[in-house]
């Protein structure tokens, strides 16, 4: 549609729009109630994050950065803890310290915390044999909407969790903040990380040796810099965290949204960078409308199924004025056809000169059940997405500015494979999901310093 026939956006305008993943709230006062509540709280970010994480993703799309983006499949209210959120943290440093080491790139540290308390799902209901007859009830759409316990009071969509979702999110947020500027100086240390999977019977000595020296040359250079004197200490221990979750509910998106003194636009302060999901993302639904119209950063999911045109209209209305810093693809095509689907698409948005950030989702793609009906991911597949994609960006003149992981700092075993040696037999010891399967830390940990191993095999190993 031509730009001078597309309707003023305001932060209500997507209510105009199909919304394919609606989920209807029974008591439509209580929603007006809890939406206003959420209209007088506090912003849970500010506009300056959000411009700084543009600047800096502006910079990643131009190869001088690189973004590191993961966390939780869906945050649960409950597990709003000191310790679940602080492993999150440490997981996420530490493999951005191995791939700034492989890169000798800047890496901004992008959470999927403090705010993906909603999921897609697939179907609006779900169906249990529950005391020998089928029950029908509505999915679980995740905390922000509904409890998972499978009985008709949590599942009954309530307006009120906006509001506790809000809270946790910024009680989330607090710590968060607490922890960084305080310090995180000792997890700079390679040698207080938990490296077992080093000694594992599963990884060649070849690769072993390579992990330690890769440890060692880190640890060496902090120790280093740790000598310069106090404020190149104090800087260290100081690391910077950004925000983001899947803008699904566009009830509490919308309720945040705000213009700022003295700067232009509107803001989404939720978080610093939304992404729209591949159910979502319908140049002419409610999401990318709602999303169009904001100044944060915006991710989009692109599976295998996206038409070429249909990805560059996305491009378009999100970001008509091809600005730099606004837009993120986030591909999620699968091992088995990444190799196929993905060069035409990088190929058409280059010559079209769109400005956008490449970044790789290897973990929805690759979803697959076992026999006893787990859902498992593969840490191979998951491994081999993100080499393909590599490999087909920079033979198409592009380059892979991010990633994008579905993990946690916990021992949990839900993805098969690694040098950790999680096995099918594994799974029913600590698979902790409501949801989709999550590296563990000792996973998350060897896939960057398999990445950092292919970036710096791209400088030549300099």
């Amino acid at each position: 549609m031509p730009r001078d026939l597309i309707p003023p956006w305001t932060p209500d305008s997507w209510r105009e729009k199909p919304n394919g993943q609606a989920v209807p709230y029974p008591d439509g006062a209580a929603l007006a109630e809890s939406a206003q509540r959420l209209r007088s709280l506090p912003p849970l970010v500010t506009s300056w994050e959000i411009e700084r994480l543009r600047r800096e993703i502006a910079e990643a799309q131009e190869g001088r950065r690189f973004i590191l983006q993961g966390g939780d499949c869906a945050e649960t209210l409950a597990e709003c803890r000191p310790e679940v959120i602080a492993n999150k943290l440490k997981i996420l440093l530490q493999m951005s310290l191995v791939l700034v080491h492989g890169s000798k790139k800047p890496v901004t540290r992008v959470g999927r915390f403090a705010g993906q308390y909603a999921k897609p799902r697939s179907s609006p209901v779900e169906r249990r044999e529950v005391d020998g007859r089928e029950v029908e009830l509505p999915s679980y759409f995740g905390d922000v909407y509904n409890g998972s316990a499978f009985d008709a009071a949590s599942r009954r969509p309530d307006p009120w969790l906006m509001v506790r979702a809000y809270e946790h999110s910024a009680m989330t947020l607090n710590f968060i903040r607490a922890l960084t500027e305080g310090g995180f100086a000792d997890l700079h240390h390679p040698e207080y990380w938990d490296l077992r999977f080093f000694h594992h019977a599963g990884l060649s000595p070849a690769l072993k040796a390579e992990y330690e020296r890769m440890t060692r040359t880190l640890a060496d250079g902090l120790r280093f810099m740790e000598a310069l004197g106090e404020r190149t200490v104090d800087d260290l221990s100081r690391v910077e965290f950004f925000t983001s979750h899947e803008g699904l509910n566009l009830e509490y998106e919308s309720a945040q949204t705000r213009t700022v003194p003295r700067r232009e636009g509107h803001y989404l302060l939720t978080t610093h960078l939304p992404w729209i999901g591949e159910r979502t993302r319908d140049p002419e639904g409610a999401h990318v409308e709602f999303f169009r119209g904001v100044r944060n950063p915006v991710g989009v999911k692109i599976g295998p199924a996206a038409a070429i045109d249909h990805v560059l209209r996305v491009i378009d209305r999100l970001n008509p004025d091809n600005e730099a810093g606004k837009m993120v693809l986030i591909t999620r095509m699968g091992a088995e056809r990444a190799a196929g689907v993905l060069p035409a698409m990088v190929e058409v948005v280059r010559r079209a000169g769109r400005r956008v950030l490449w970044s790789c989702d290897p973990m929805h793609g690759n979803g697959i059940k076992t026999a006893g009906g787990i859902k498992t991911r593969s840490f191979d597949a998951i491994l081999r997405e993100l080499e393909t994609t590599h490999g087909v960006l920079a033979s198409c003149g592009a380059h892979l500015g991010g990633v994008h992981f579905e993990l946690t700092g916990e021992d949990v075993t839900e993805c098969v494979g690694g040098a950790s040696g999680v096995s099918e037999q594994d799974l029913t010891q600590n698979y902790a999901s409501l949801c989709d399967p999550r590296l563990n830390y000792q996973q998350a940990l060897e896939m960057a310093f398999l990445l950092a191993r292919r970036m710096s095999a791209d400088r030549g190993g300099a």
